[in-house]
């Protein structure tokens, strides 16, 4: 009689690509983030106003996780007050259709 030798591993150690992407996609901002750079570079100032309901701190640290990631480039400019720009890298801008994909979903089941 043949015996089954599979050991199943435990979830807390699989290694799994859908939750990496949520890593870098998945905090509270991240998404409203994406949705105004994949229109293109925009300063801080702007992308507080465009997402009124962040506040300063939540947008800086949203900001700072995806720099960390590479989904986006900070640009400083030495300008009195400093002027910084953010940007997607191409890491960043491949996260399109996956967003897409996503509001598709979104429309259709909700």
């Amino acid at each position: 009689m043949a015996t089954n030798n599979y050991i199943p591993k435990r979830p807390d150690i699989i290694d799994c690509n859908i939750e990496k992407t949520l890593d870098v996609i998945g905090g509270k901002w991240a998404f409203l983030v994406l949705r105004e750079l994949f229109g293109g570079t925009h300063r801080f100032g702007e992308l507080q106003r465009r997402i009124p309901a962040v506040s300063p701190r939540a947008l800086t640290s949203t900001l700072r996780h995806m720099e960390e990631k590479g989904v986006l480039e900070r640009k400083v400019f030495p300008t009195v007050p400093v002027t910084v720009e953010y940007t997607l890298t191409p890491k960043g801008e491949d996260l399109h259709q996956i967003i897409m994909e996503m509001k598709l979903w979104a429309a259709k089941w909700t």
